[in-house]
């Protein structure tokens, strides 16, 4: 039920959003929410039907404000968790549209939201397969991250998923110090599951450290 009221809120925000002319972090705060909700709350076996259910809504926001960076972020985002939730080769395609949604939000701002869409799409590079199956590119993954950070070096986020591709490339000394940085990141108010969520990634990727390089 709780899960119905949320989507319903959605709805209602979605609706809303132009007639009270709602700035953009209000716009996309149920999306955030109800993303964080799905990743951290509930069972993984119902993750990808939940995110498909949520892109939904996202692509609705965003064609409602065609020229808001914010929403094409938080579409994008959205289907490159489908993306994971739904795992091999299948993912491909829902990859390549995530891709495409944040590369389209970075024409119109690539600084919106502190550059995530560029956290986002280095996360991409790096997961996604490279040529001949997929687009994935480490080289343009980690030109992706130094952006991310170079607008918010402070962040969570950029700091926490670049250390993952650094550990993930044996790194593990150069990934240490984002891992620090991203433990000390500001809280995001308004966002305490997904910043309580990240924590945990953290201190799991830290774990994962120490267990690599005994």
């Amino acid at each position: 039920m709780n899960y119905a009221r949320n989507l319903a809120a959605i709805f209602f925000m979605l609706l809303a959003g132009p007639l009270l002319a709602a700035s953009p972090e209000e716009l996309i705060r149920p999306i955030q929410d109800q993303w964080a909700e799905i990743k951290y709350r509930q069972p993984a076996k119902q993750h990808e039907d939940l995110y498909e259910t949520l892109a939904q809504q996202a692509h609705k926001l965003a064609e409602a404000h065609p020229n808001m960076a914010e929403a094409l972020v938080w579409e994008g985002i959205v289907v490159s968790s489908q993306a994971g939730a739904r795992g091999g080769l299948g993912a491909l395609s829902l990859a390549k549209q995530a891709r495409n949604l944040l590369e389209e939000s970075l024409k119109l701002d690539e600084k919106a939201l502190n550059g995530s869409a560029y956290t986002s799409l280095a996360t991409l590079y790096a997961k996604v397969p490279g040529w001949p199956i997929g687009f994935g590119d480490k080289k343009r993954a980690e030109t992706f991250f130094r952006k991310s950070l170079a607008i918010n070096p402070a962040g969570i986020d950029p700091n926490f998923f670049y250390a993952e591709f650094l550990v993930d490339r044996d790194r593990h000394d150069e990934a240490r110090p984002y891992l620090d940085a991203a433990l000390k990141a500001p809280a995001r108010p308004g966002r305490e599951l997904a910043d309580k969520g990240r924590r945990q990634e953290i201190h799991a990727l830290l774990a994962r450290i120490e267990k690599e390089t005994r």
